[in-house]
């Protein structure tokens, strides 16, 4: 039996309770009873009422606040929830309009169709921002006309509770407690799946999903890049890294994990970034570092930094899995003289480590940028927006940060498909989100009066 834990303390908390196989199915088939009814409301105002209670609901932050040991951030995860559930209920009718009927290529065919949401969509959530993570698809495919299934991360449950006692009654959502046998069993009885994680876990969701015979969006892991180029403002530039770097202590998937440097301002740049890293401190001292979350993580952390130091790696600051009151925690970590033999530059961390990398130019930089089986977003900071550009063109990932870092987490408009082993499916930001949802039927009708010169010719009688 998995246990639910403190990661403040460490402490095992109480048992995580399952939804069971035949409770899970007795949600799920509830769901599909309420959709036709849920079509028929009035989703607008339904949605928007949400959106308000998630905003000032006391109880769902103290719930994110013991998930996550972080209090800052958790505010700011219930403010931006709370919007894009409110976002989508203010642009969702738009999106939903069907097509205009077109003159066919074929005289007097007229094509045209509509858009026909998914019964049930399932979404399998991870734990780094809870709230935020369950919604960010929930939300679009609830004002699309779906119902939604969630099975957030068993590391991260206390929120379910406080969060389904906001849920309207109109609203054809449930959030169910479970572990990865419960995320298993739901893929078999959804329309659709989206799954946000690792991407080992992902591949199952996948091919659980094809012997469904149901779609799979998957938002997996990431090795996010920065590329700082001569000319570059380097206050901005280190600003910009070291929050993206270290926000949510590194747990986030567009977290940036490595840097790469123009050798003519490397030293500038390692010597300010340093600087500033050094006075950002923990939660548990007033700061705004979280700790690790996910139970073990840290020996993920741990493995990373004592092979890049046994390879030649120097550490400027932080570097070491620190414990307070039973927690696990990493200060900001800078390191340099690194190189693509170390497991930092190559494997996701998920943790706030800065490795910096010295380069000759831009071309050597986008080498190493492209070097790497993810390919979810980069940042790019150049002496104009032009030279930036010219560089961010030619990253194999989905979105580029220009002269900032990591704003994926923040603008919704920029829809991006990941590439590499970060992710299959269309984009969950902008308007691509909802219509991952939505089937699109075409209505073929012949105006025309006369016989179709393709019908079989009939004999004479």
């Amino acid at each position: 039996m998995s246990t639910v834990r403190n990661p403040l303390t460490g402490w095992a908390e109480r048992e995580l309770v399952p939804a069971t196989p035949v409770e899970l199915a007795s949600t799920a088939a509830e769901l599909r009873v309420r959709v036709d009814g849920w079509r028929r409301a009035d989703r607008k105002e339904v949605l928007t009422a949400f959106a308000a209670a998630l905003a000032s609901d006391d109880d769902l932050l103290a719930a994110l606040v013991a998930d996550t040991g972080r209090v800052g951030e958790s505010s700011l995860e219930r403010r931006i929830a709370a919007g894009l559930v409110g976002r989508w209920a203010r642009e969702a009718s738009a999106l939903l309009a069907p097509p205009a009927p077109a003159a066919s290529s074929v005289p007097g065919i007229v094509v045209g169709g509509d858009l026909v949401p998914y019964d049930l969509v399932g979404v399998i959530s991870p734990w780094n921002f809870p709230l935020l993570m369950a919604l960010i698809d929930a939300a679009p495919a609830l004002a699309a006309g779906c119902s939604v299934l969630v099975k957030p991360s068993e590391v991260a449950p206390r929120f379910i509770e406080p969060l389904m006692r906001l849920v309207p009654p109109e609203l054809p959502l449930s959030v169910v407690e479970g572990d990865g046998e419960t995320g298993a069993a739901l893929v078999g009885m959804v329309d659709a799946v989206v799954f946000t994680g690792s991407v080992e876990t992902g591949r199952r969701v996948a091919e659980a999903a094809a012997r469904a015979f149901v779609p799979a969006f998957l938002e997996l892991g990431g090795k996010d890049p920065a590329i700082v180029l001569a000319g570059a403002d380097l206050d901005r530039a280190t600003s910009a890294i070291l929050w993206g770097g270290t926000a949510n202590a590194g747990q986030s998937c567009q977290s940036i994990e490595r840097v790469y440097v123009e050798r003519g301002v490397h030293d500038a740049f390692l010597d300010l970034l340093a600087s500033k890293a050094a006075r950002v401190g923990l939660t548990c001292e007033g700061g705004p570092i979280g700790p690790i979350v996910r139970p073990g993580h840290w020996r993920v952390i741990a493995a990373q930094l004592a092979d890049a130091t046994a390879k030649g790696a120097i550490v400027h600051t932080g570097g070491q899995i620190e414990r307070h009151g039973g927690g696990r925690w990493c200060r900001p970590t800078v390191l340099s003289q690194v190189t693509h033999e170390m497991r930092v530059m190559k494997q996701e961390t998920f943790g706030p480590l800065l490795p910096v990398m010295a380069v000759a130019g831009a071309e050597e930089a986008v080498a190493l940028a492209n070097d790497s089986v993810y390919g979810l977003s980069a940042a790019v900071f150049a002496a104009s927006e032009q030279d930036a550009m010219e560089v961010a063109a030619r990253l194999r990932v989905g979105a580029v940060s220009v002269n900032d870092a990591s704003l994926t987490a923040l603008v919704h408009e920029g829809e991006k498909d990941s590439f590499g082993l970060s992710g299959l499916g269309r984009s969950r930001m902008g308007a691509a989100s909802i219509r991952r949802f939505l089937r699109r039927r075409a209505f073929l009708v012949n105006r025309s009066p006369a016989a179709d010169p393709w019908w079989h010719p009939l004999e004479k009688e």
